[in-house]
């Protein structure tokens, strides 16, 4: 597996692999809900400066994707509280065909060495409870929730909670 920056003609693909890594979930939630969050995972709010895009690929397929936002770059546009000091990892999705390969611990790992590298002591995600197995996953790598900083997107009840990790 090789984990690098995405390419810009490759964005509208990494795009196509989130929403069929996502759709999995867009019978679990009120669709007004699912509605937002394709929305969200089809924009193109990750092409702003200070967001890093990354790229699982297996022999020669690109299998995986997720974004770096650095704390200067507003990730959920008032939503949380406070100005986060830590980087915050975003739009992780690993194809279908793909799972089970390590391919979403990788891009993690990935991301959590790059903001090492950057002398950061710590780095953070926003994950809903029907992300079962990302959630497990966040956990048995040893992020801890950070309730403080949780946000209601929608007047629906899904709350969207925060991790972070400290190294």
């Amino acid at each position: 597996m090789i984990i690098r920056d995405t390419l810009k003609e490759e964005l509208p693909y990494i795009r196509e692999i989130r929403l069929e890594a996502y759709e999995e979930h867009s019978k679990k939630i009120p669709e007004p809900h699912w509605n937002a969050l394709k929305q969200s995972i089809l924009s193109d709010s990750d092409e702003q400066p200070g967001i890093e895009r990354m790229v699982a690929e297996i022999d020669g397929e690109i299998v995986g994707t997720v974004a770096l936002f650095s704390p200067e770059v507003e990730a959920y546009k008032g939503l949380v509280n406070d100005q986060l000091e830590h980087p915050e990892l975003r739009m992780l999705a690993v194809s279908p065909k793909a799972r089970g390969k390590g391919v979403a611990k990788a891009l993690i790992e990935e991301c959590i060495l790059r903001s090492k590298t950057k002398g950061y002591t710590a780095m953070g995600l926003h994950t809903a409870d029907f992300m079962e197995n990302a959630v497990k996953l966040y956990n048995n790598l040893g992020f801890k929730r950070l309730p403080e900083n949780d946000f209601i997107p929608l007047e629906d009840g899904i709350v969207v909670k925060a991790f972070r990790i400290t190294f």
